[in-house]
């Protein structure tokens, strides 16, 4: 028996209409087929794609956080188990006695309290001083406003170290050592925070501004009803930056302060280190207190802090 279809085509005039319908019903199985094939061959690459990307991110992952993790685990540690010849990555008898010695060896509780004060006024000063700067910057008409905003940016490439003596000759001058004002002061405005907010502001339309002016808005009511509310992402994240930063600030807090009712967290944790250079358990344990508010503040606000620094960047 031979098949009547092989050999022939659909256009070959020979052809019944039955072999024609064949002919099409065959083709577009295999063009189905085909399609099928090519659909699975596109997702196998991208699930491949996609567990590489997952595999080197927790691999990152692994690699920032292993040295975190290690600290949180010798600070439970016992100082016996830590010295010894196996290389111990768990307690085995996790202890809470490092913690409760770093409170009993310094005033920790009294740096913690002062570190909180300390980074929460910064913070709110920063965000009030450089939202009415970027304010100006963005929405006044004065002489000399463009030269003005170059020279604040300029002060970014200034490294603090550079300007702590003439700040400290002008607090000591004040008569304000050992003070929280002479921690609070020196930064309680920033070019960055400037640069930032005026970035959001040129993203508005002038024409708001004289809307509201026509209206009878004050500027402060203006920045207060209008510009805030709008934005919050900048303010978390200048929030975000700022405190982390005055949360870690050492050599100002070790150069201003001269008893322990004003030092802060930073200078305590090198107290510890001279208390007993030899226990690393107990320094850690400290070192673990003083990291976990930064990183609570840095998990539940890193999504202002993103978007935040990313959005300014749209218009500017």
């Amino acid at each position: 028996m031979t098949n009547p279809v092989q050999g022939l085509t659909v256009n070959d005039p020979v052809a019944p209409a039955s072999v024609v319908l064949h002919l099409n019903n065959a083709t577009e199985e295999q063009l189905k087929a085909l399609k099928e094939t090519m659909r699975q061959k596109a997702v196998a690459r991208r699930r491949a794609r996609l567990t590489g990307r997952v595999l080197i991110n927790i691999l990152v992952a692994l690699v920032v956080l292993l040295p975190l993790l290690y600290c949180l685990s010798v600070a439970f540690m016992p100082s016996g188990e830590l010295f010894t010849t196996e290389m111990n990555l768990l307690p085995k008898h996790p202890t809470f006695e490092n913690f409760v010695a770093a409170f009993r060896n310094i005033p920790l509780l009294r740096f913690i309290i002062n570190s909180f004060v300390v980074s929460a006024v910064i913070t709110i000063g920063q965000v009030l001083t450089c939202s009415l700067a970027a304010f100006a910057f963005s929405f006044l008409n004065f002489k000399g406003k463009n030269v003005l905003f170059m020279v604040v940016m300029a002060t970014m490439m200034v490294p603090g170290e550079a300007t702590i003596i003439s700040n400290y000759l002008t607090v000591g001058g004040w008569g304000m050592l050992n003070t929280y004002v002479a921690l609070i002061v020196p930064y309680l405005t920033s070019a960055m925070g400037i640069f930032l907010f005026r970035q959001f502001y040129m993203s508005f339309p002038m024409s708001l501004y004289e809307a509201a002016k026509l209206d009878g808005c004050s500027d402060l009511r203006f920045i207060w009803s209008i510009l805030l509310p709008l934005t919050k992402g900048a303010i978390g994240a200048m929030s975000v930056y700022t405190f982390i930063n005055a949360w870690n600030m050492y050599m100002w807090p070790l150069l201003v302060t001269g008893t322990d009712d004003m030092r802060t967290v930073q200078i305590g944790i090198a107290m510890l280190d001279s208390v007993d250079s030899q226990s690393i358990t107990l320094m850690l344990a400290g070192v673990v207190m003083v990291i976990v508010p930064s990183i609570l503040i840095f998990i539940f606000g890193q999504k202002q802090l993103i978007r935040g620094l990313f959005s300014g960047a749209v218009k500017g």
